[in-house]
């Protein structure tokens, strides 16, 4: 089964990712200098919003793609619906 993201989708999550590793860098670099600590929680908190939001995009690649064609393939159903079901888990922790 192939696996490449849309063109736009992985333009977009490459972009989120960029950001998100600039993010960590800014939390490294604040606990380093012992700023105050809603400072860094609220930076740690902006982290997790913007990885929510890469995930969302991966998501929706993995749905337009992987998942339209496994639906179309006996027992490849199964499995499509096996992994939404663990992502799903896996979110909601």
């Amino acid at each position: 089964m192939q696996h490449e993201l849309d063109l736009k989708l992985k333009a977009k999550a490459l972009h989120r990712a960029k950001i998100l590793k600039g993010q960590m860098e800014g939390v490294m670099k604040m606990i380093e200098s012992e700023e105050y600590c809603p400072a860094i929680l609220r930076q740690s908190l902006a982290i997790q919003r913007s990885l929510k939001s890469l995930d969302e995009l991966l998501l929706e690649n993995h749905i337009k793609s992987h998942v339209k064609l496994q639906m179309q393939q006996p027992g490849q159903d199964i499995r499509a619906v096996k992994e939404l079901i663990e992502i799903y888990h896996l979110a909601s922790r």
